[in-house]
């Protein structure tokens, strides 16, 4: 699993050791950021990474502009790979990390600026898109400008009151989704 642009282009990182984890294809997370920067999204945001796994595409925005990113896990080992990628990367300033569960959100940090761009790759068919963003908005981590950025499986259907899709885009057995708040 490499980079595919920026400053870190063609960087490799840790990968898990197990099936566990899921991450991002480099085939989808470069379509995903020709995406984003066709549309300014990237340069300047302050993104999260939740479901954050190895912490692949907040790096990736990381390395393409973005100016801080924040990576929520669950899973210990998962946070504990993402921190080794960070490490890796030297991105330990533009970044924070949390073991905590992003459907479970505590209020916004005064030291953090609400999120302007969010990636949202939980595991598959667990309907957690919507409860996530739901934590995520009720504690004051979303900027009103915010766009997401969700991972599902093709046939899965995101039902979340608070978003609205502006782009579908299907790769194989991944759909990819660009929303913005209602």
């Amino acid at each position: 699993m490499r980079i595919s642009g920026g400053v870190h282009r063609s960087r490799t990182l840790f990968t898990p050791k197990s099936d566990a984890v899921r991450p991002t294809s480099d085939k989808i997370r470069q379509a995903v950021f020709n995406m984003l920067n066709a549309r300014g999204l990237v340069e300047g945001a302050v993104v999260i990474d939740a479901f954050c796994g190895t912490g692949a595409l907040g790096l990736e925005a990381l390395s393409q502009g973005a100016a801080y990113c924040t990576f929520f896990d669950k899973n210990k080992s998962s946070i504990a790979l993402c921190r080794q990628n960070i490490e890796l990367l030297k991105e330990e300033d533009q970044s924070q990390v949390y073991l905590r569960d992003a459907t479970k959100m505590k209020p916004l940090p005064e030291t953090i600026q609400p999120a302007t761009l969010i990636f949202l790759d939980p595991p598959y068919r667990q309907e957690l898109i919507s409860k996530a963003v739901e934590s995520l908005y009720e504690n004051g981590w979303l900027s009103d400008e915010v766009y997401f950025v969700i991972e599902t499986a093709k046939d899965e259907i995101v039902n979340c009151p608070l978003i609205n899709i502006l782009h579908e885009k299907f790769y194989g057995d991944t759909k990819i989704m660009l929303g913005g708040l209602k």
